[in-house]
């Protein structure tokens, strides 16, 4: 049996398989039975009835006429009734013979030295025999039949509340902390029990949520402060002419990531909240948009690492997006090929409703590249920066806003990611979130 079968189907399998056990043990202990029991009737009928003949008082005078279905012989015999020596051959008994292309029992009795032989002709029995075979065999596949016609029934009635409970833990409703637990619906019972871990469990899960929530939103509310401390003195410092070049630098490289850690707190809070909560919430852009203001963060960096930088702004739509989450998508990519790119170049190519990032870095193996949006996965582990992170958030918030986004290998080397951006109805007609169109 395939264990990967449903339970319902199982309990059919197992059920019609019982059931076929039990009827074709039934059946051959019937024919088994009427076999045994119709050869010791006609064995009994046949010593009963010689008996009978022998015990008349002139056998050369005996007028008696068999049935069509019987034949009588006698050593000594005259006409239909002399032995032939087919028949003087067998042993005193019940036996089985073959006389002229049809089949006999016979029974031989040897008195004062003479042999007598009554047969019997087995046709009438065969037909009887076959019938029941035909009879006991239709009866078996009608039994196999109803036994799967039941389980069916019996499957789907035994699994119904195993079916409900499962759609019921499904249900998004379970993971509020108000919902009702599952246990009082059910009987006590086998289901009953199943009903309770649901409830623990769930129960559990929503204390862990809560407490993933709010730490989420507690933490990045109490980094917001900090931040714009830092941002507006970096600000402050770089408005001061006698910075020199180096400072300067190193001034841009904490403002630059304060804004990323900015822009990773928005992320968070986001994320953090229910996905019907999206309408109306953040601002929305277009692509060329969102693409523009990465250039100016990146492009530089890029050409700083002494790689090319190649921005393909094709005429890209006017579909808005989720400026949050478009900027995080895209500056994590553009942040992993500067990263992992050596030599060569880092491209940036903008389609209808689409973006690539392609570079000509170390690459990621094929075996390795399933799991590269997994958290804490690293394309080399040797390089010291990073925790593996980027590209799990890159694919938590495509699966969140229902964008795809696709790794590719280049050839010789390298890395293309391809996003495709997949709009909702607001932003398909080009208007923020939570407004309505003019």
């Amino acid at each position: 049996m395939d264990l990967k079968q449903n339970l319902t189907r199982r309990i059919v399998i197992v059920f019609a398989l019982m059931s076929t056990l039990v009827a074709g043990i039934f059946a051959l202990g019937i024919l088994a039975s009427v076999h045994v029991v119709e050869h010791k009737l006609t064995l009994t009928t046949l010593s009963a009835e010689l008996r009978g003949l022998l015990a008349t008082d002139d056998i050369s005078r005996w007028s008696h006429v068999p049935e069509k279905n019987e034949l009588f012989f006698y050593e000594g015999g005259q006409g239909d009734m002399a032995l032939t020596r087919q028949l003087a051959a067998l042993a005193p008994g019940f036996q089985e013979i073959r006389l002229d292309d049809d089949d006999f029992y016979a029974m031989v009795e040897a008195v004062g030295g003479r042999k007598y032989v009554l047969l019997l002709d087995q046709e009438s029995l065969l037909q009887r025999e076959h019938l029941l075979f035909i009879v006991v065999i239709v009866g078996f596949v009608l039994s196999v039949v109803l036994a799967i016609v039941l389980g069916r029934l019996l499957a789907r009635r035994v699994m119904a509340p195993v079916i409900r409970l499962a759609r019921q833990v499904r249900h998004r409703d379970q993971l509020i902390e108000m919902a009702p637990p599952l246990r009082p619906e059910y009987a006590a019972d086998e289901v009953g029990e199943l009903a309770l871990a649901f409830d623990q469990t769930l129960g559990r899960l929503r204390q862990t949520l809560s407490r993933e929530k709010l730490f989420t939103s507690d933490v990045s509310h109490e980094l917001r402060t900090p931040l714009m401390v830092l941002a507006t003195s970096c600000e402050l410092l770089l408005a001061n002419p006698s910075l020199d070049a180096r400072s300067t630098a190193q001034v841009n490289r904490i403002a630059r990531a304060s804004h990323e850690m900015q822009q990773l707190v928005e992320t968070f809070l986001m994320l953090a909240r229910k996905p019907q909560d999206d309408v109306g919430a953040g601002s929305t852009c277009t692509l060329r948009q969102v693409a523009d203001a990465q250039v100016e963060i990146w492009a530089r960096l890029i050409r700083e690492k002494g790689l090319e930088f190649i921005y393909d702004a094709r005429p890209a739509g006017t579909t808005r997006y989720n400026l949050t989450f478009l900027q995080s998508v895209m500056g994590n990519l553009l942040r992993n090929a500067w990263h992992y790119t050596d030599h060569g170049f880092v491209r940036l190519t903008l389609l209808e409703d689409s973006f690539i990032v392609e570079d000509s870095g170390i690459g990621i193996p094929l075996e390795k590249q399933n799991a590269m949006f997994q958290p804490f996965v690293r394309g080399d582990e040797q390089r010291g920066e990073g925790l593996g992170l980027g590209l799990s958030l890159v694919q938590r918030i495509c699966n969140r806003q229902q964008w795809q986004v696709q790794l590719s290998t280049r050839e010789p080397n390298g890395c293309c990611f391809t996003v495709t951006l997949t709009p909702t109805t607001q932003e398909a007609e080009g208007q923020p979130r939570g407004l309505p169109a003019a």
